[in-house]
């Protein structure tokens, strides 16, 4: 039996693993994933019993941890999710506290979305977010993934000038505060950070 190792990885990637292994394993069949920490044990297990799915694991000498879900039936989707969702990004980083946990969170996050079953519909970038779709951002390959799903970027062109950063979007349209404030608005859902 094939064993998933994210030893290693950072969140969410063991998640995100076990989710893709879950989608293509017929019912009552096993996904054992390896981690090395108990904080991805315990993702793993919500993420187990928010499915349905059976858990158990067993920590091992060398400190990892073998995890092992029971795929459950999934429900099959019966349509688009009620209402749009959005999510307005209005910095470069994720949270308060450390610039450098808060650059490892928000890459974490744009990746997530990604991997979510449906994806946003439209993301909006302002004031320091502006930094995320420009050229060096470290996350330009996820926004090009939600682009490519139908995500909509867009960005504060007052903040990309404030920034002196409007030659250098590299992904999305340029937008304005109005904009901004209907769509977010006019979301059937809005993660706003």
């Amino acid at each position: 039996m094939e064993i998933i190792n994210v030893t290693g990885k950072p969140c969410p990637i063991p998640v995100i693993e076990a989710k893709k292994a879950l989608r293509s394993a017929a019912t009552g069949s096993s996904v054992r994933v390896l981690v090395d920490n108990d904080v991805a044990r315990q993702n793993l297990e919500k993420m187990a019993k928010g499915m349905g799915c059976g858990f158990s694991y067993e920590a091992k000498e060398d400190g990892t941890i073998l995890v092992n879900i029971i795929a459950s039936a999934i429900p099959e989707k019966t349509g688009p999710v009620e209402g749009n969702l959005v999510v307005a990004i209005g910095k470069n980083t994720m949270g308060t506290g450390s610039d450098d946990l808060g650059a490892i969170l928000i890459k974490a996050f744009i990746y997530s979305l990604t991997e979510l079953d449906t994806p946003p519909e439209t993301i909006l970038f302002f004031n320091s977010g502006v930094r995320l779709t420009t050229e060096g951002s470290n996350v330009l390959g996820d926004l090009k993934a939600l682009e490519e799903k139908g995500a909509i970027i867009s960005s504060c062109g007052t903040c990309l000038d404030f920034y002196n950063l409007k030659e250098k979007l590299a992904i999305g349209n340029v937008t304005n505060m109005y904009a901004i404030a209907s769509a977010m608005s006019s979301a059937g859902k809005l993660i706003n950070l």
